[in-house]
């Protein structure tokens, strides 16, 4: 029996009229919730941690500034609810092996199984590859951002010298007017997680365009030859999510290009393995090969 007689066997086998489909669709789903919520109780419990974790470049630079690394919150419920935001978001993290088991459950049963071995590291690589940029953007972008924004208030508030006494009432009234960080809670939290969210997206560029690959939507060669298109748009993705500072836009850049170099290679291999299961199957011939762009042979 041929891979492609398997796989057909294999979905008849699978197959399930629609009522059946609609159950299963609800009990993955209730699990999913069900997992999510369990998951964002328990970081609620820790959330404290977490955002003292989140807002710890900021802490840095303010202590690097001689500051006192501190946020304020401007609402008697403003930290409540942002905990509330970090359970949620974390919640879905810590779910999410979870609530893909869940997906790739109810949606493996109508793949072939050569569809389901290519799909399922993908699912593995995704969350990895959001992990790494979410890392990257923790450790090297936060800090470089923070450090550019509150750069703009570098004079210490006359109230200090006035708790301190160094200062008298008549030296005060000739002080200039000066600016002092006082993060707000929510506010800061925000940008973070800004950061977090977009080098996690972009990130996931390799598994996206490989899958594309795989779909027969884009090819190497396509890419490599809109490659100063690619240029320009990774230039204004990184002018969009980063501060106007040069070496965080052209971190950025260089991260993006070459995670963009990296996907013109992997779509490369699975053309690669494409024609070679199709000239095993007698579906690609020596001819047909031969007029393959140069790239892919």
């Amino acid at each position: 029996m041929s891979a492609a007689d398997e796989d057909e066997s294999y979905i008849e086998s699978s197959s399930a009229p629609l009522i059946e489909h609609l159950a299963e669709l609800r009990t993955r789903l209730i699990r999913a919730v069900i997992a999510f919520l369990i998951a964002m109780v328990a970081c609620f419990t820790v959330a404290e941690p977490i955002l003292n974790f989140l807002a710890e470049p900021i802490a840095d630079v303010l202590r690097a500034r001689g500051e006192n690394p501190q946020l304020i919150f401007t609402a008697p419920q403003e930290k409540f609810f942002v905990l509330i935001r970090i359970s949620v978001i974390f919640g879905l993290g810590l779910s999410f092996p979870v609530i893909a088991h869940q997906l790739w459950r109810f949606v493996a049963p109508g793949l072939y199984k050569s569809e389901q071995r290519a799909f399922l590291p993908f699912i593995i690589a995704s969350p990895a590859l959001f992990m790494l940029g979410a890392a990257f953007a923790h450790y090297v972008v936060t800090p470089l951002a923070m450090n550019f924004f509150i750069g703009f208030s570098d004079a210490i508030p006359a109230l200090v010298n006035i708790i301190s006494g160094t200062d008298t009432v008549a030296e005060i009234e000739n002080e200039e007017l000066r600016t002092v960080f006082l993060g707000s809670v929510r506010e800061s939290l925000d940008l973070s997680l800004k950061f977090i969210m977009a080098f996690g997206l972009c990130f996931q560029l390799p598994v996206l365009l490989t899958l594309m690959g795989m779909a027969g939507l884009v090819s190497a060669e396509g890419l490599g030859n809109v490659r100063k298109y690619a240029v320009v748009g990774i230039l204004v993705l990184a002018a969009l999510v980063t501060p106007p500072d040069v070496i965080t836009q052209i971190i950025l850049f260089v991260v993006v290009y070459g995670l963009y170099e990296v996907s013109i290679q992997l779509v490369r291999i699975v053309e690669r393995r494409r024609d070679a299961r199709l000239r095993a199957e007698g579906v690609l011939d020596d001819e047909d090969d031969a007029d393959l762009p140069e790239e892919r042979s």
